[in-house]
């Protein structure tokens, strides 16, 4: 595809997001993307620079980091404003990985729906791919480029998209129950039967989150479906995320999107209470430090914004991958 082609495409496929957010009365915000403090997440790494002073300053310099995602500055809109809001915005992350789905820098679209769960988003979600469906097909008029030949179709991506718990799918992949797994302490054992954890490490060395990622990731996401998208709910408690527990007490009200096998979106009914956003925080900030090639300062009083915080659910989409599916490519 031309560059000129491309960037057009990008182009009214961003206006079209902006337009469909805008109609349903979002507002749209623009964040930071250089921060003292992050959000701690021990699964992932962040670009650390700093900002020089003048001379003559009591201060030489200030460390500052690329944030990995604008949720820390989105959330204390949210808590001024009581509004849905959504942004476009470059994020970054570092020590992984480039290649055909992934970038150190990348495009994400993060949208927050005050008073909505997890359901809800996955509502706006399935209403913002229509939209986009719609407008992609008007863009191969538009612009000569011919829509995605086979084995990819614009109607392939068309919802409504298929639903499947976390369990259904290591159920129906991995053939095992997790829970039951977790609960009887034979997660590691169906590690090390598939032959997917270090060969000169014992198995029961891994933690339960651990195990859970490496069989989630060689067993049951390359099964995923491929012809339809696919919402992956209700994840275990045991992997760490500001997402509301369910009353099972088990799985918390989170899904992820799957596209053509492509990870998209990641969504969460938002963690409103202070005390578990606080305890999250504490828990995270240690295992940073146990573990982070790139320590970062967390906000010591961002958990003190909950006691005004709205019912919300967020949703972090990766647009390079959508517009990959969109225009029937394979990489990035």
């Amino acid at each position: 595809m031309k560059t000129e082609a491309y960037f057009l495409w990008r182009s009214k496929i961003f206006a079209a997001i902006r337009s469909f957010f805008n109609e349903r009365r979002y507002l749209e915000v623009d964040t930071p993307l250089l921060s003292p403090v992050l959000i701690p997440e021990s699964c992932l790494e962040v670009f650390k620079t700093e900002r020089l002073f003048p001379q003559g300053s009591r201060r030489n310099t200030e460390e500052l980091f690329l944030i990995p995602s604008p949720e820390i500055h989105m959330k204390k809109i949210i808590a001024d404003e009581q509004k849905s809001i959504y942004q476009i915005c470059k994020c970054f992350r570092n020590g992984e990985s480039e290649g055909r789905l992934h970038l150190s820098e990348f495009t994400m679209l993060e949208y927050y729906t005050v008073n909505a769960d997890y359901t809800g988003s996955l509502a706006v979600t399935e209403a913002l791919f229509n939209a986009l469906i719609d407008r992609a097909e008007a863009l191969c008029n538009e612009i000569g480029y011919p829509p995605p030949s086979p084995p990819y179709s614009l109607n392939d991506l068309r919802p409504p998209f298929l639903r499947m718990t976390v369990n259904e799918a290591f159920y129906k992949y991995a053939g095992f129950d997790l829970f039951e797994s977790v609960q009887n302490n034979t997660l590691a054992d169906e590690a090390r039967k598939r032959g997917i954890t270090d060969a000169n490490t014992d198995a029961k060395a891994y933690d339960i989150p651990v195990l859970f990622d490496i069989l989630f990731v060689e067993a049951v996401e390359p099964n995923l479906p491929k012809e339809k998208p696919v919402f992956l709910m209700d994840y275990p408690v045991f992997v760490p995320a500001l997402a509301k527990e369910n009353d099972d007490g088990i799985t918390r009200q989170r899904w992820e999107l799957y596209g053509r096998g492509v990870e998209l979106a990641n969504c969460y009914t938002e963690e409103t209470d202070s005390l578990k956003v606080k305890q999250f925080f504490a828990a995270e900030t240690a295992e940073k430090a146990r573990r982070a090639l790139v320590p970062h300062s967390t906000d010591d009083h961002f958990w003190k914004i909950f006691g005004r915080f709205p019912p919300c659910s967020g949703v972090a989409l990766g647009l390079d991958r959508l517009l990959m599916l969109l225009m029937g490519r394979d990489h990035i």
